[in-house]
């Protein structure tokens, strides 16, 4: 079973069991570690995307706005201005946000707020930009604007989606902010990423692929403002030979999608240690994509510093 060792010095501190599916079209291309059920998380962002495109029917929406809508965004400034935008395009309201407000992940933005004295709010949730486009969409439609219920419509057409893009019928629980979210073997969300990565590798007719097909683009094109300064999605995007659409999920989830291999990947660390994931996403890659990431991640990655700065333990593949 593929492990992450977590060391320090030369002393194992931890071990980090994960479990990898990588998947062409309808086959296994590559797998490591025992099947697995999990919840999808933050992962599922870019299918939840697409049904709010769906209602939509926006043609007009830049990269930038795609890809925040598809974002566990780090609450910069530049984040929160994009949400805002969005908003005022949708003509709508940070009030009428149902995702909760939290402390920006980006911690030098977080100091800032706190310096000037002000509270986070639902612009700096992570999911803002994904609930901006799910309150959008259910005004649209004319529908109640409490979209958090599994029973809303916007949430049925969600789960419909989910279900074909998997193949499976998810088990439902709560996302931490609030709307539904989807257990679902690991297969099962490497074959939704496989449709992403076919979908970013032609210039397919209208309907779910064309909308993948934008989603995954912004996301690869724009990865600072799906992700954020100094955020693992954005250095895998960066650091990659051939374009990549990739998104973090909590608890050691991990998905990318490679267009010009048309191949999706989906990787759990089973105890959800999420600081072992950079490790794991570069032994997944190697052996799932060899060549992807040349030279892997940069060194920080794979370091494990104290408090002063100082190295005192690694990351290690077994």
């Amino acid at each position: 079973m593929p492990t992450v060792l977590q060391l320090r010095g030369t002393s194992v501190e931890a071990v980090h069991p994960f479990s990898f599916v990588a998947v062409r079209g309808e086959e296994v291309q590559a797998q490591g570690g025992p099947p697995l059920s999990t919840t999808w998380r933050s992962a599922a962002k870019p299918f939840q995307l697409a049904a709010s495109l769906e209602l939509l029917d926006d043609p007009s929406l830049s990269d930038e706005e795609l890809a925040v809508g598809a974002a566990s965004h780090g609450g910069e400034a530049r984040h929160v201005e994009l949400v805002e935008r969005l908003l005022a395009r949708f003509e709508l309201t940070p009030a009428a946000l149902r995702c909760g407000a939290h402390p920006p992940l980006h911690a030098a933005s977080a100091q800032q707020l706190w310096r000037a004295g002000a509270e986070p709010s639902a612009l700096h949730n992570n999911c803002s930009g994904k609930h901006t486009f799910m309150l959008a969409a259910t005004r649209r439609q004319g529908w109640p604007l409490d979209y958090l219920p599994a029973s809303h419509p916007l949430q049925q057409r969600i789960l419909q989606l989910v279900t074909e893009v998997t193949q499976r019928a998810p088990t439902l629980s709560v996302d931490g902010c609030g709307v539904p979210t989807f257990e679902v073997e690991l297969q099962g969300l490497a074959r939704a990423w496989a449709l992403l990565a076919r979908s970013m590798a032609c210039a397919p007719a209208p309907g779910l692929e064309r909308r993948l097909h934008r989603i995954g683009w912004a996301m690869a094109r724009e990865p600072e403002h799906s992700s954020g300064e100094g955020r693992l999605d954005a250095a895998v995007v960066l650091a990659a030979r051939e374009p990549v659409a990739v998104k973090v999920g909590a608890l050691g989830v991990y998905c990318l999608a490679l267009p010009e291999r048309e191949l999706g990947v989906a990787l759990k660390i089973h105890d959800g240690a999420s600081d072992a994931l950079p490790a794991a996403v570069e032994a997944t890659l190697e052996a799932a994509a060899p060549g992807a990431l040349p030279s892997g991640l940069p060194r920080r990655w794979r370091e494990i510093l104290s408090v002063a700065g100082s190295l005192v333990g690694s990351w290690k593949v077994s």
